[in-house]
Parts: structure tokens; C-alpha cells; sequence
């Protein structure tokens, strides 16, 4: 995802990050020059998936559409981005929706882009992100983003996102659950309060504790409240008490804007010209969940972010983090923590990438992208004999399947568990997954590589093996050893032709001499 095609110019770099949120749908189009984002182009549609997704989070056919409706709009706003130099994410409601792949499939016949959906805590580590390029801090700061469908609450220092919570509220959700009909009560909102307090209070405990100098809430509900609060001040007589500021906005600022929202009595009678009639809607409840907030958290006050997910992905995609990769970091994270056995990880790997280069044109295999995914897979096969030896490739995958992997996109990190899974004894194809931007063929060929990989250093030694040539026509992978090595390590041999065996299970045929 950080590929990104330079112009003649060396130092400028242009991309574009579309933001799938629940609510809308965020383009930014930018340049970066000299490691600093100008923002060329912007443009938002209010796509409402959210409002499609029911009980059995299955999202509907007229939500769809209306998703891909947009999806043609921002095509004609990319049509000169080659394919790395887009990044879509994808947030909470295609999260939820077990027919997301639906939309997905679709949304490839519209551009060339893959449509990434991230996890919660990946949300809202790209949202501290785009927050901490743009507003300088000392000391920690908590960054609050209310969107859609959740709510994402971030604690961090400096580029240092050290808390990151994604919780199931947002404006869309709130509003569907408590203000139906667009009516605005003392008990609904009072309802509507405590159940973001309820929330909130799970995760409250560590973020008071670690505490915070500044609060800044990101994207359009706490730009809209910031708005009225500020129209609000102007509609008071001077003397008046309640007169709120304007620089930051506080509780009693928030808990005067609700009476007023029950004064009108329903979101069409709402009055500000400070927020468009399609976030008038969703207003109140964006506004439940930040005075839910303000009272889990103890917060005094909060200032607004223009940035928010979209800039933390145009930072990253310019690959001018601290980090240059924030997935290398996150792989040499659980190496440390699952005490992995970094010379046997390396020698695997070194393997991979030999077996990978030279497959790699037969296999069609050619993608950095891959190659990638292969390398880290080698690197972290081994984190399951932290809980226990046997079954330890079962163990790998579920702990890369669940454990949060900053950087990683929910298809990426699927991938990863899959390769560890089968990287050894016997391969079941019913269990595996369908992955949108990758063929059978091309994970059934990194699953091979994998295993083969792993199985020519059982050993765990250095200097072992010999001088390795692999070449792949179709469906036949044979291995080349030099003139009697097989015959001096009897024990190689013997799983080689174990699997062979195994390898049947994937169509390939194994071939050694």
C-alpha cells in the first residue's frame, strides 16, 4: 500500500484516500512534496450504509447500490491514479455486514482499487494518525472520532497511539435505536445517553488512569456540534450564563445545545444553519453519544480535528511516518512477544523468498504484495509454540487471526493465518477462505512455498542445505538438489515424499531429485 508511482520529480508524490464510512463517503485527493500533504481535492457523499444494515447485520440490496452509485462518482475523480496510488478502507458497516463481499465484488468492476476493510482499533489508528500530522501536542492526548456505526477513542503521545478502542455507537446507529421518526424527547436522549455511558464505561478505567493534557474530536459530528454551539453563543444575550465558548466546547455547552435539540421536538424543526440538512438527521444522537462521553471519561473540554482517517492513510501511503512500515513494526512486536525463534524464523524466510523468486514468473506470483505476506508468514510461523507445542499451527492461526495487527487490513491478516495453518501436515481445503484480491491459485502456491520453506529446515541449523533450484510449470513444482545430497540425508527425502502426498490436496505436483 505504500508503492506509491513518483512523477518526474522525485519529491512529489500524488494519492488519494477514499474513506468508506457508514454515514458518508470521504475522497481526498493530495501531493506530497518534501514530506508535507497539500490537499489538491476533496469530495463527500452522504452514502448512509449504515441505515441499510438490520439485525442480522446483513446489508440491503438498496444500501448497496446506493454505495456503488457513489463508488462511480469518485471513478471519475481517479480515473489518472494508477492502482497504487488509491487506498479505500472500509469502516463499520461493511465491518458488520456478512454480505459485505457483495459489495466488494461489485466496487472491483467499478475501479481497479481494492476496497480494504479494516478493523476497529485499525480505524482508529489511522485516525490518530491523520490527527497527529496535523495538530502538534505535549504530553498525551485522547482523540475521540463519533462516526456512523462506532465510535473510535484513541489515546496517544506524539505519533504513539497507545490506547485504541472501537466501540458499536454512532450517529447512524444511534439514531435508528432512539430517534426514529426524527423525535427528539427528554427520554429518549436521557436513553440514548446512558447506553453510550454503558458503553463507555467497559473501557473507561486505563484511559483515566494513563490521563490526557488536550482533547480533540475528529470528522463531521463534533465539526457540526463545535458549529452550533458556536450559532448558539450568538442566538444568547450577553449576560446570559449559559453563554458557551467558542475556542473548545464543555460539558455545559453540550448539555445546552440537548435542550435545546428537545425544545425543537424533531430534527426537522432543528434550526441551525450551521449543519446541513443531511446531518440534521443524525445530529442528536452524535450529540447523546459525546455527552456520553464527556461523563465516562471525566473530559472538561474538546477542540476540533479537520483531519481524521482519510489524512492518517495520505500520511501513510507517503510513507513519511517515524515508521517506514508500520507492518514491519507490528510483526517484529509479536516476534518479541511470543518469544519467537528469530534464527529459525530467518532461515525460513530466506528459504521463501529464494523458492518465491524463482517461481515466480511460471507462477505468475510476481507481486510485491505477496511476497510480503509470505515473508511475514515465514517470520511469524512459530508464534503458536508459545501456548503449546502440539497443534502449534493451529495455535499460529488463531492468534493471528484474532490478535489486533496495526497495519494490516482484515484480508491481510486472514491470509497470514491461513499460511500458518497449513504450513504443515495435512491440508484441508474445506476449511479454507475466499479472499477477495487473491485467486485460490496464488494462496494454494504461497501455502506450498510456505511449507516447503519450513520443512527444509526442520533442522534448525545453518549451512545445512545445499545449493536449492525450484521451477514451477503449471500445476509441477520440482526441486532440485545437487548430485547425491538426497541420498547423504536419507530423512529429507523421506518428507519430501510425505509431502508430495499432502500437496495432492492442493493440485500440485511435487517433483525432487
Amino acid at each position: 500500500m505504500s508503492i506509491i508511482e513518483v512523477s518526474q520529480n522525485a519529491d512529489v508524490q500524488k494519492v488519494a484516500a477514499l474513506d468508506l464510512g457508514s454515514n458518508s463517503f470521504h475522497l481526498v485527493v493530495a501531493r506530497i512534496v518534501a514530506d508535507d500533504v497539500q490537499i489538491l481535492h476533496q469530495l463527500k457523499l452522504r452514502a448512509r450504509l449504515a441505515e441499510g444494515l438490520d439485525e442480522d447485520n446483513l446489508l440491503s440490496q438498496e444500501a448497496i447500490e446506493r454505495g456503488l452509485d457513489h463508488l462511480r462518482i469518485f471513478a471519475e475523480s481517479l480515473t489518472d491514479f494508477g492502482p497504487d496510488q488509491v487506498r479505500i478502507v472500509a469502516t463499520y458497516t461493511l465491518r458488520r455486514a456478512k454480505n459485505a463481499r457483495e459489495f466488494v465484488k461489485a466496487a472491483k468492476k467499478i475501479f481497479p482499487y481494492p476496497v480494504e476493510v479494516i478493523s476497529g482499533v485499525e480505524e482508529a489508528r489511522l485516525i490518530y494518525m491523520g490527527v497527529a500530522h496535523t495538530i502538534y501536542h505535549e504530553g498525551n492526548r485522547l482523540v475521540l472520532d463519533i462516526g456512523g456505526g462506532s465510535t473510535e477513542i484513541i489515546l496517544g503521545e506524539g505519533f504513539d497511539p497507545k490506547l485504541r478502542f472501537s466501540l458499536s455507537m454512532g450517529c447512524v446507529t444511534y439514531t435508528r435505536r432512539f430517534f426514529s421518526g426524527g423525535r427528539i424527547t427528554r427520554k429518549r436522549m436521557n436513553n440514548a445517553i446512558k447506553a453510550a455511558r454503558t458503553e463507555i464505561e467497559v473501557i473507561s478505567e486505563p484511559l483515566i488512569r494513563m490521563g490526557w493534557e488536550h482533547c480533540l474530536g475528529s470528522s463531521g459530528t463534533v465539526q457540526a456540534i463545535l458549529n452550533c454551539v458556536v450559532e448558539l453563543n450568538h442566538q444568547l444575550s450577553p449576560d446570559d450564563e449559559r453563554k458557551p465558548s467558542i475556542a473548545s466546547v464543555t460539558l455545559v455547552d453540550l448539555e445546552m445545545l440537548a435542550d435545546t435539540c428537545i425544545e425543537a421536538g424533531n430534527t426537522m424543526a432543528l434550526s441551525f444553519t450551521g449543519i446541513s440538512a443531511t446531518r440534521r438527521d443524525v445530529f442528536p444522537a452524535g450529540l447523546s453519544v459525546l455527552i456520553g462521553l464527556f461523563h465516562s471519561l471525566g473530559i472538561e473540554s474538546i477542540c476540533y480535528s479537520p483531519a481524521a482517517l482519510r489524512e492518517g492513510v495520505i500520511y501513510e501511503m507517503g510513507d513519511i511516518l517515524a515508521e517506514r512500515d508500520i507492518r514491519e513494526r507490528t510483526a517484529q512486536s509479536l516476534v518479541t512477544r511470543y518469544v519467537v525463534d528469530i534464527d529459525q524464523a530467518k532461515r525460513v524466510e530466506n528459504t521463501a523468498h529464494l523458492l518465491f523468486n524463482q517461481v515466480r514468473k511460471s507462477w505468475e506470483t510476481a507481486t510485491p504484495e505477496l511476497e510480503q505476506l509470505l515473508s511475514w508468514a515465514a517470520l511469524l510461523h512459530e508464534v503458536g509454540l508459545q501456548i503449546n507445542s502440539r497443534n502449534s499451527h493451529k495455535h499460529a492461526e488463531y492468534i493471528l487471526k484474532n490478535i489486533d495487527m496495526p497495519g494490516f487490513n482484515q484480508e491481510q491478516q486472514a491470509i497470514l493465518a491461513t499460511l500458518v495453518r497449513f504450513q504443515r501436515k495435512k491440508i484441508r481445503k474445506e476449511e479454507f477462505a475466499e479472499f477477495l484480491f487473491y485467486s485460490p491459485s496464488e494462496i494454494n502456491q504461497m501455502i506450498v512455498l510456505l511449507r516447503l520453506s519450513v520443512l527444509l529446515n526442520f533442522k534448525r541449523q545453518d549451512q545445512l542445505l545445499p545449493e536449492l533450484k525450484a521451477q514451477a510449470v503449471e500445476n509441477q513444482l520440482s526441486l532440485k538438489f545437487p548430485k547425491g545430497w538426497l541420498d547423504a540425508h536419507e530423512v529429507f527425502e523421506s518428507r519430501l515424499e510425505q509431502e508430495k502426498r499432502y500437496l495432492k490436496m492442493l493440485e500440485i505436483n511435487l517433483e525432487y531429485r
